[in-house]
């Protein structure tokens, strides 16, 4: 990986996006869906594009709203949609369009009061507090936003009545629609002006500011963390919980600074990611490098992503902790301070996520659910309470609440950041001291993540391969204890491989928008084991790519 000698700096004036010709190029651009890259594609995070590149623009977010109408229809969705936005330049004029053809359609929409930006979880809440006891009439909800990638891109994503993120089956085949009716030049679409769809008796203003905070004491000890007078740092990086944050310290008389409160859609105010790319990513060191330079300011402090979906902790004694560390930190004090938690209630994570938390799970009596990458393989757990925890290593999580029932099944950002000052209170130490005790009981992880080139030919091919075509018998110099294609909580394919060994493993799966294959790695032993793996882990992929 090739660090930018920009990286962990502000962004300079070269590298902005140009606004004004951005949201042009959205109203003015006409995809050509022969070409791929200009096509819908719901990957595990929604559609996702850029008005510049024509995979972003007006004629899709028509056709997606409109395919998003006739699936409601078809499966009788006919409560609320919840709607919210974020803070990047192309989100604005997305929600007009999908304003214009949901009014249209007669949906009644939830909107925020006074133009109010919608943090994902925050949409997530809100279905999921509006169901709650119904069979019919359900709500459901629509996130335009493409979480912490540039400021040039633009995102959508559709969350079904269940509050999470839609499944496979449900994006495959609003995917499907949007891209015909585009095929189709859009005959179908039905649409009214901004300013009618604004006005229609079916356009509702909701608050989710205040709906979302007066909930947070059902998920988080608030009393503790005020009683226990620790000073908070929080960074919202621009996004859409910018407005939140100072209204959860009033509302819960926190010793709590927001140390930033700009909104600006070129995000100048970044320090640029390790590419030299502008994102708001919490989990990036080079993009989290001034709150880093201010932790020694505050007992605790933390950032989310532009829709404050993913989170990140920054504690005086380690810095910003790995999101592979927190996770771990997180689910050891949850399962000891959370007595109204079923002890039957499980421990969601991914496949490529640090076997730190099988060791911690195992430790404290629970069961370990190991599902493929993407939080929508938590959302069924979540919903009937038998997950009580779901964690990706890409620093998303969400929990249940105090007294065990749901709280998003969506990825919050607010809530495991906020956990990190419920730890901090407590035990009168940081997550990060926390995290040293840890791994002197249950033994140290080394983890790397890097990218292989592939085309899409072996990406196809590393989606399907089989244990059978694994020759090897050790890695690294032990034995191959397992080779997994499919995870083990719910069997479903993980889109590649995963090889374990007693002190280490690696994963390979394809990327779903980049001619490349991404390796994930862990030793128990040293760093130079991880290196031993990674490489071997490399070899035997390119050998299983290579066999007819």
């Amino acid at each position: 990986m090739n660090i930018s000698p920009l990286a962990g700096k502000i962004a300079i004036s070269q590298m902005l996006v140009d606004i004004p010709r951005l949201v042009t190029a959205y109203y003015t651009g006409i995809p050509d869906t022969s070409v791929s890259e200009q096509r819908v594609a719901f990957g595990t995070s929604g559609h996702r594009g850029s008005s510049l590149t024509n995979s972003f623009n007006e004629n899709h977010i028509l056709a997606i709203t409109q395919a998003i109408c006739f699936y409601r229809k078809e499966h009788r969705i006919n409560g609320p949609l919840y709607l919210g936005i974020d803070t990047h330049a192309l989100s604005a004029p997305a929600f007009a369009t999908t304003m214009e053809v949901l009014a249209a359609n007669n949906v009644e929409v939830m909107i925020a009061v006074g133009d109010e930006y919608t943090p994902t979880p925050v949409i997530s809440h809100a279905i999921l507090q509006y169901n709650t006891g119904r069979k019919t009439g359900l709500a459901d909800g629509i996130v335009i936003t493409p979480s912490h990638n540039p400021p040039g891109d633009g995102g959508f994503k559709y969350n079904p009545p269940n509050g999470g993120p839609a499944s496979g089956t449900i994006t495959n085949w609003i995917q499907a629609k949007a891209n015909e009716l585009l095929q189709n030049n859009l005959q179908l679409i039905k649409r009214f002006s901004f300013k009618k769809a604004l006005a229609a008796a079916t356009t509702h203003q909701h608050d989710y500011l205040n709906t979302y905070i007066n909930d947070l004491g059902n998920v988080i000890d608030m009393n503790l963390i005020r009683d226990s007078k620790i000073s908070i740092g929080v960074d919202p990086l621009g996004g859409a919980g910018v407005h939140y944050w100072e209204p959860i310290s009033d509302r819960y008389k926190l010793n709590l600074t927001v140390v930033n409160k700009i909104v600006d859609p070129t995000f100048s105010f970044m320090t640029v990611d390790w590419d030299g790319q502008i994102r708001m990513d919490p989990s990036s060191p080079y993009a989290m490098q001034r709150l880093i330079d201010m932790k020694d300011r505050f007992d605790i402090s933390f950032a989310c992503d532009t829709d404050h979906d993913r989170h990140g902790v920054v504690t005086k004694s380690a810095g910003l902790l790995n999101p592979n560390h927190y996770l771990s930190v997180a689910i050891f004090y949850l399962l000891q301070h959370r007595p109204l938690w079923t002890k039957n209630a499980a421990i969601g994570k991914t496949v490529v996520s640090t076997q730190l938390i099988d060791r911690i799970t195992a430790k404290l009596g629970r069961h370990l659910y190991e599902v493929p990458v993407g939080f929508k393989w938590f959302v069924d757990g979540l919903l009937d309470t038998s997950l009580c925890f779901g964690g990706e290593e890409s620093a998303g999580a969400s929990f249940s609440r105090l007294d065990g029932n749901v709280w998003t099944t969506d990825k919050d950002g607010f809530v495991p950041a906020l956990l990190s000052a419920e730890i901090t209170g407590r035990l009168s130490r940081d997550p990060g001291t926390l995290y040293d005790e840890l791994i002197k009981d249950f033994g140290e992880p080394f983890y790397d993540r890097i990218e292989a080139k592939a085309t899409p030919e072996q990406k196809e091919r590393l989606s399907k391969l089989s244990p059978d075509f694994i020759n090897q018998k050790e890695l690294a110099g032990e034995k191959i204890n397992a080779i997994l294609t499919k995870a083990p909580g719910n069997h479903a394919k993980i889109g590649g491989l995963k090889v374990i060994s007693e002190n280490g493993w690696f994963a390979a799966r394809p990327s779903g928008t980049e001619d490349i294959y991404k390796v994930y790695a862990e030793s128990f032993l040293s760093k130079d084991h991880l290196t031993k793996i990674i490489e071997e882990g490399e070899n035997i992929v390119n050998d299983a790519l290579k066999k007819k």
